[in-house]
């Protein structure tokens, strides 16, 4: 196969890595397999155009996206419903989508995955027709984004320590969402502090991410938390996996929802998509599309 990398070299871990020295590791370890690689090292601004360019030319059969949690997403919503398969470079924080997908961990590992890997079909969700790969959230995890951003940080482990300290100004002053929910089987009318609606159910012990991405659902995560000590235990059971025996979330699934925020509100609420945040719209339908995203991911 041909691979064409895209390198945000101003995102995730990308930052502090030698890339030009990375890619000529990873062009040994492809073309020894076989394959061919085509390498583009980009900045943040560049880095649209490059993975449009890259999704339409048709020229290369894997395209590998190589940065934080928006250089995932970005590149899924290029190469959703097309041909050419995702090959997901963990270079985040967190690299949830990537654990779903099983990929390892470490850059190197990741692309010896890669040359013996297997192209498969996995779901991708939307809000308002844009993708997301991993979860639309509001509440708590918004409103930590939003604090975590305004910090400086230069390093992972800056970006983590920032978020330690942006969730506990958030457990002090947490947020309140006034929304409806429709799903295709109920209607939900809540006051909260958080919900998160993801790309399939999230696995059990351990971090927030789905063990299937090929189950056509939408998960439904509505925190009842209100107090600090009730928030500090969910986020901590958060953090764990610990869902089902989790007295302070509501569970659902859905394949699609509508979700309205409800009452006269000047300012709107703040709303997080794959680690993005943004201004939530007064009304937003949120939709899983099964299948609809060609992955490249370990040989079983």
């Amino acid at each position: 196969m041909h691979f064409l990398a895209v390198l945000n070299r101003d995102g995730g871990t990308l930052r502090t890595t030698d890339l030009d020295a990375f890619a000529e590791r990873s062009r040994a370890t492809l073309e020894k397999a076989g394959h061919t690689l085509e390498v583009e090292i980009v900045s943040g601004k560049e880095l649209v155009s490059a993975l449009e360019k890259a999704s339409k030319s048709g020229a290369a059969d894997v395209v590998i996206a190589g940065g934080g949690d928006g250089t995932i997403s970005a590149a899924a919503t290029c190469l959703m419903n097309g041909d050419t398969a995702l090959a997901v470079l963990p270079a985040g924080t967190m690299n949830l989508f990537a654990r779903s997908l099983k990929i390892p961990l470490g850059l190197d590992a990741a692309m010896a995955a890669f040359a013996t890997g297997q192209v498969r079909a996995v779901d991708i969700a939307s809000a308002n027709g844009k993708p997301f790969v991993h979860q639309f959230s509001l509440g708590l995890h918004a409103k930590l984004v939003d604090l975590r951003d305004k910090m400086e940080y230069a390093s992972r482990v800056g970006k983590m320590r920032a978020s330690l300290r942006a969730a506990f100004l958030t457990v002090f002053q947490p947020p309140r969402v006034n929304i409806t929910i429709k799903t295709d089987q109920s209607e939900i009318i809540a006051r909260t502090t958080g919900i998160g609606v993801t790309n399939n159910l999230f696995g059990e012990g351990h971090l927030p991410y789905a063990d299937r991405l090929d189950q056509g659902v939408l998960g439904v995560y509505l925190t009842t938390a209100q107090t600090s000590r009730e928030i500090v235990s969910f986020l901590f059971n958060l953090a764990v996996g610990r869902w089902k025996n989790n007295a302070k979330v509501e569970i659902h699934e859905t394949k699609a929802l509508t979700l309205t925020v409800r009452g006269r509100r000047r300012k709107p609420y703040r709303c997080v998509m794959d680690g993005e945040s943004g201004d939530l719209a007064r009304e937003t339908v949120i939709k899983i599309h099964p299948g609809a995203l060609k992955v490249l991911t370990p040989a079983e």
